[in-house]
């Protein structure tokens, strides 16, 4: 504050910056709050995913242990290790409060379609049956997940970016600029006192001056 001139201009100057960085507090809360809902909403998607993956992960690693409880390693290896369908994955970008937040899709190609299951029917267990199905159904869920996972973190950073931008200005910037102006008003008033006390006092001496003069 010390080093600030106090000069109408200046003063002038200060209090552009004041509006334009009470705007920009506005609309960084702004932000803020509704990265923040959006960060609340996708919370709830993970745990509902994170639920559904696990539960299906736990069926299809069940059925699994029962195939392999029934059927030789020999067989389990040999009936997998062919798979019958390929996976494409592809990533895009979408944008969230300036953030951007991947996106993925896939799709599935198989040599004949509908079939998940790479052996033959007659020479394997039904629980290997189960299992391949309960993998191939969390598979999206699993998917969305990482996305929604990716997502979260994405959006924690920038809503700690912006809090301490919010902070910044709030509690550091909003404040000086305040300080400065309030201390210019204060120089100028007392100039603008002075000025006034000097102008009574000389018109005094040439009032006195008048009337000595006059006698």
């Amino acid at each position: 504050m010390a080093t600030v001139t106090p000069t109408r201009m200046v003063l002038n100057q200060l209090k552009g910056r004041l509006r334009t960085a009470m705007r920009g507090h506005k609309l960084l809360k702004d932000k803020r709050d509704e990265l923040m809902r959006q960060f609340m909403d996708i919370v709830r998607r993970n745990k509902e995913l994170r639920l559904r993956v696990e539960e299906g992960l736990t069926e299809a690693f069940a059925a699994l242990s029962v195939a392999s409880a029934v059927m030789s390693p020999e067989m389990l290896e040999q009936s997998l290790i062919y798979p019958m369908q390929s996976v494409e994955l592809g990533l895009t970008f979408k944008n969230v409060m300036s953030v951007n937040v991947p996106v993925y899709q896939f799709s599935t190609h198989a040599a004949e379609q509908g079939n998940i299951f790479p052996y033959g029917l007659a020479q394997t267990s039904g629980e290997l049956d189960d299992a391949m199905t309960a993998l191939s159904g969390v598979f999206q869920d699993m998917l969305e997940l990482a996305q929604v996972e990716k997502t979260m973190q994405l959006l924690a950073q920038e809503i700690e970016k912006t809090r301490r931008r919010v902070n910044a200005l709030e509690y550091v910037m909003i404040p000086d600029l305040q300080k400065n102006i309030k201390y210019i008003s204060m120089k100028l008033e007392e100039n603008e006192n002075s000025t006034k006390v000097r102008l009574m006092k000389v018109k005094e001496m040439v009032l006195q001056d008048a009337h000595n003069f006059h006698y």
